[in-house]
C-alpha cells in the first residue's frame, strides 16, 4: 500500500480541500447536482483528508454528529490504493474516540463490498440518493 497520510478536521480547517474533492468524483465525475453535494451539516461534522506519499489530497470522507459517515470520495488516480479504507477507519476511529455505539452510512450499491470488508451488516433495501443506487450499512462499534 502506497504510503498516505490522513489528517481529521473541522470543516473551517479542511472544507477548501475536502470540497474541491467531492467536487471532482460526485459532480464532476458522478453528475450529483451540485444543490444535492452541499449541505449545513459539514460545519459540525469531522472531516477526513487523505494525501498521497508527496502530500498531495486524494481523498476525503465525514462523520457527521450522529454517527453516520458520507461523502466518502477518493480521486480516481487514487482509487485502489487503500486510501478509502483508510479514510473509513480514520473516520471509524473517531466515531469510537467520540463514543458512539455504531456508524450508519448510505453505501453505493457498488461499493457495498469495500463496506463489506470493513465490518459493516447491509441491511434495508436498495433506495434512490442524488439519482444513485445506495443501500443502508452499519457497523457496531460498542465492544470493539
Amino acid at each position: 500500500m502506497p504510503e498516505q497520510h490522513i489528517h481529521l478536521g473541522r470543516w473551517d480547517e479542511v472544507g477548501t480541500v475536502a470540497g474541491a474533492i467531492r467536487t471532482r468524483v460526485f459532480v464532476e465525475e458522478q453528475g450529483v447536482p451540485a444543490e444535492l453535494e452541499w449541505d449545513a451539516a459539514d460545519a459540525d461534522c469531522w472531516h477526513a483528508i487523505a494525501t498521497d506519499a508527496q502530500g498531495v489530497p486524494v481523498g476525503t470522507g465525514r462523520l457527521l454528529p450522529d454517527g453516520h459517515i458520507g461523502r466518502m470520495a477518493v480521486l480516481a488516480e487514487a482509487r485502489g490504493s487503500g486510501v478509502g479504507m483508510a479514510i473509513l477507519q480514520a473516520l471509524i476511529a473517531q466515531a469510537r474516540i467520540l463514543g458512539y455505539a455504531e456508524v450508519v452510512l448510505h453505501a453505493q450499491t457498488h461499493a457495498e463490498a469495500f463496506y463489506r470488508r470493513a465490518g459493516f451488516v447491509r441491511e434495508g433495501e436498495i433506495f434512490m440518493e442524488a439519482g444513485i443506487e445506495h443501500i443502508t450499512m452499519r457497523l457496531a462499534l460498542d465492544g470493539r
